[in-house]
């Protein structure tokens, strides 16, 4: 089983945990969020699990923090949906791992009884083709919202458009290593090798 949960990246002097907006978050569950390793300049990614994050946390992240913030919701690993919000309210979304976010969003016939006799068949794999041609059509437009944010985040890397495209455009067994890769082509600086206490 892969991780299904939320991956929350923000910048912060104070451990991101320590957010107004996670006060009503129980402690017993506080204690299962995993922080990875830090980036410097205050950049904290929180990985939470399933159930633990509501929509209306990310407007209040960035409000409290004063800069931009993103949340990729993740599904057992396979694949995630990444949203970022700026601080002039300004989102964008993108899919990490096409392939398989088109064989969960494809269009499934009104009259289907049981799912799982429909997957596999040659009119599922048109559907996901056709879901999969959709998603792809929403790159250009995901990648430039993400520059957008990053640079709004103050990062002044040399990253391009093509590259952050590719980098959505591809495949990884993990939807969390594409993750933070995506975050590494935006130009975050990189984490640090070593784990600070959580």
């Amino acid at each position: 089983m892969g991780f299904s949960g939320h991956l929350v990246f923000a910048r912060s002097r104070s451990p991101l945990l320590q957010a107004p907006v996670f006060e009503s978050i129980d402690q017993e569950l506080k204690d299962t969020v995993h922080a990875w390793r830090p980036r410097p300049g205050g950049w904290q990614t929180l990985q939470f699990d399933h159930g633990l994050w509501e929509d209306d946390y990310l407007s209040a992240l960035v409000e409290w923090t004063g800069t931009p913030a993103c949340v990729a919701d993740v599904s057992d690993s396979d694949l995630a949906l990444v949203t970022g919000l700026g601080t002039n309210g300004q989102r964008w979304q993108a899919w990490l791992n096409l392939d398989n976010a088109a064989a969960l969003l494809a269009e499934e016939p009104e009259d289907l009884d049981d799912v799982s006799l429909w997957v596999g068949t040659p009119e599922f794999n048109e559907a996901v083709r056709r879901k999969r041609s959709g998603l792809d059509v929403e790159v250009p437009s995901a990648a430039e919202g993400a520059l957008a944010w990053a640079a709004s985040a103050g990062i002044s890397a040399i990253a391009q458009q093509p590259r952050i495209e590719a980098l959505l455009r591809s495949r990884e067994t993990f939807a969390e290593d594409l993750f933070s890769a995506l975050l590494d082509e935006l130009g975050f600086p990189q984490a640090t090798q070593y784990s600070s206490a959580s």
